[in-house]
This record gives structure tokens, sequence and C-alpha cells, in this order.
């Protein structure tokens, strides 16, 4: 876990560091960019390799889509709220 922060507040320094430097942080964009992709990439292989979860891919799709679905309605339904609170002028 120390290694995470560490490396973590490195790249905090160096990010300020170069927070004006437009063509760094555009390379930077980039890098992050590709770095996704490839976690991405490495998270299929691993699911792909992983036999427990392919024998029980429809069950864990169906739990998937639930939670998607009322992680969405939640989101609406707090966006809302926040919106009539704090956002929507008084008409009268």
């Amino acid at each position: 876990m120390i290694t995470v922060l560490v490396i973590m507040t490195a790249g905090i320094l160096i990010g300020w560091l170069i927070s004006n430097k437009e063509k760094l942080l555009k390379i930077n964009s980039e890098l992050t960019n590709w770095a996704i992709y490839l976690l991405l990439f490495l998270l299929g292989l691993s699911v792909g390799s992983n036999e427990e979860i392919l024998t029980n891919f429809d069950r864990i799709g169906l739990q998937a889509i639930v939670i998607t679905i009322f992680a969405v309605i939640g989101s609406i339904l707090v966006s809302w709220l926040t919106y009539i609170i704090f956002f929507k002028k008084n008409e009268r």
C-alpha cells in the first residue's frame, strides 16, 4: 500500500510541475488513454481465461444488468433532487 501512495504522490508532484506545459499535458493525456486501453485488455484476458466466470456468465451478466439499471435510476433520482434543491429558482 505504501508503494501505491508513494507512486501517486510522485505523480501529483510531477503533474504540478508540468501543469503549465501544454505539450506535456497533451502527451500525458494520450498516455493515460493508452494505459486505460491496456488495463481493459488485460482485464478481458483475465476474465476470458477464468473458467468459473465463463461457466457462470449468464448469471453474472443478469446481475450486472440489474445492478446497472438500479445504479442509473439512483443517479437520475439523486441528480433530479439535487437540481430541485440547489439549482431550481423559485418560480413565483
